[in-house]
C-alpha cells in the first residue's frame, strides 16, 4: 500500500470517532500514536484505566479497544481511506493492539462506510423496549454485520434465553455480595446527577436509567446497593430480545476481533432504527461464563449478551478529549 500523508486535523476526526465507542463502565482504556511518514495509526492499551476486578484477564478492555478500531474503520472508510489492519503486530509489546495503516489513493469500503452516521446516534439503552418483534431482514443483517468481523451472532430460542436470564441474576447476587467488585463499579458509574459538571469518562447517573417494575429485561443496576435521589421506576419488557455475540477462540486477538463485531452490529443497529443495552455481568464470572453459551450452536465463546429492541434512546456518556488520547509523530 502506498501511504498518502494525512494532515492532524484528519487523524484527529478519525480518532473522534474511534472514542465514541462503548467500553466497559466507559472507561475507555486506549491511546492512539499516529506516525506520519508511514501513515499508520496505532492503537494502544491504557491499562491505567483497566478494571482489575471486574475484569481481570483485560477480555472486557480488549472489547472495548476492538470497537473503537471498528469506529476507526468505519470513519477512515466514509473518508475514502483504503486501510489494512494488523492485530497484534509486536508480540513483544502486549499494550499495543493494533496498527492501521491508511491510503487515500484507494477507496475506501462502501459496507463500513454507510455505518458511519450511526457513530454519534449510538448510545447504550438502559430504558423499557416496546414489545414488538424484530423483522427477520433486519436481524440477518445483524447477523451479517458479525459475520463480516469473524464472528457469530446468535438469537437463542426461547429456553436458551430464559436460562441467560437466570445467569444474570446469578451474576447480579454475586456482584452485590462482593464489596470490591461494588467499589470498583462505584469508581466509575456516578450516582449523583451531573448538573452540568463536566466529566470525561464512567458512567453518568442520568444514564442508568430506572429501576425496573417487573419484566426480564437483562440491563446492569450500576447503582446497586447505593441510594440514588430521585431514581424512578418502570415496567421492562418481559420477553427481551436477547442475542449472543461470540467466537471460535479466546485469545487476545479474538477478543479484539469480538469488539470490532460488538460495534459493527451496534451500528447496523442503530442504522436500522433499533436500540440496544449490553451486558456482560454473567461473562465477568468463570463458572457462568461457559453456561451462557449454546450447547447445540457451533459458538465455542460468548463475550458478550446484547438486548435489542425499538424504544427510546439512551442518555449519552462523556468522552474524553482527543488531545487526551492521540499522540502524533
Amino acid at each position: 500500500m502506498t501511504a498518502h500523508p494525512l494532515d492532524t486535523n484528519a487523524v484527529t476526526a478519525l480518532v473522534a470517532a474511534a472514542t465514541a465507542a462503548p467500553s466497559l463502565h466507559n472507561a475507555q482504556p486506549w491511546r492512539f500514536r499516529f506516525l506520519r511518514r508511514s501513515g499508520v495509526l496505532r492503537l494502544y492499551a491504557d491499562l491505567e484505566r483497566s478494571l482489575p476486578r471486574t475484569d481481570p484477564e483485560r477480555r472486557g478492555l480488549h472489547l472495548g479497544c476492538g470497537a473503537a478500531l471498528c469506529n476507526l474503520r468505519v470513519a477512515a472508510a466514509a473518508a475514502g481511506h483504503a486501510q489494512v489492519v494488523r492485530l497484534l503486530p509486536d508480540p513483544a509489546d502486549a499494550e499495543l493492539l493494533a496498527e492501521v495503516e491508511l491510503d487515500r489513493s484507494a477507496p475506501g469500503d462502501e459496507s463500513l462506510a454507510q455505518l458511519q452516521p450511526a457513530i454519534r446516534r449510538r448510545h447504550c439503552s438502559r430504558l423499557p423496549f416496546r414489545a414488538e418483534e424484530i423483522p427477520a431482514a433486519v436481524t440477518d443483517r445483524l447477523c451479517e454485520a458479525a459475520r463480516a468481523e469473524g464472528a457469530q451472532l446468535l438469537f437463542p430460542s426461547a429456553w436458551h434465553v430464559r436460562s441467560v436470564l437466570e445467569l444474570v441474576r446469578d451474576a447480579e447476587g454475586r456482584e452485590a455480595l462482593d464489596p470490591d467488585l461494588r467499589g470498583e463499579t462505584a469508581r466509575w458509574a456516578r450516582t449523583e446527577p451531573s448538573g452540568g459538571a463536566e466529566t470525561a469518562d464512567g458512567i453518568p447517573a442520568e444514564a442508568f436509567g430506572p429501576r425496573p417494575r417487573g419484566g426480564a429485561a437483562p440491563v446492569r443496576d450500576f447503582a446497586v446497593g447505593r441510594s440514588m435521589h430521585g431514581r424512578g421506576w418502570a415496567a421492562f419488557e418481559e420477553n427481551p430480545h436477547i442475542a449472543l455475540l461470540g467466537t471460535a477462540g479466546d485469545l487476545p486477538a479474538d477478543w479484539l476481533r469480538a469488539g470490532q463485531a460488538l460495534e459493527r452490529v451496534l451500528l447496523r443497529a442503530t442504522t436500522d432504527g433499533l436500540v440496544a443495552s449490553v451486558t456482560s455481568q454473567p461473562l465477568e464470572w468463570e463458572e457462568l461464563r461457559w453456561v451462557v453459551r449454546d450447547p447445540v450452536s457451533a459458538m465455542a465463546q460468548v463475550q458478550m449478551v446484547l438486548r435489542l429492541g425499538y424504544g427510546p434512546a439512551g442518555h449519552p456518556s462523556p468522552r474524553r478529549p482527543v488531545t487526551d488520547v492521540l499522540e502524533v509523530l
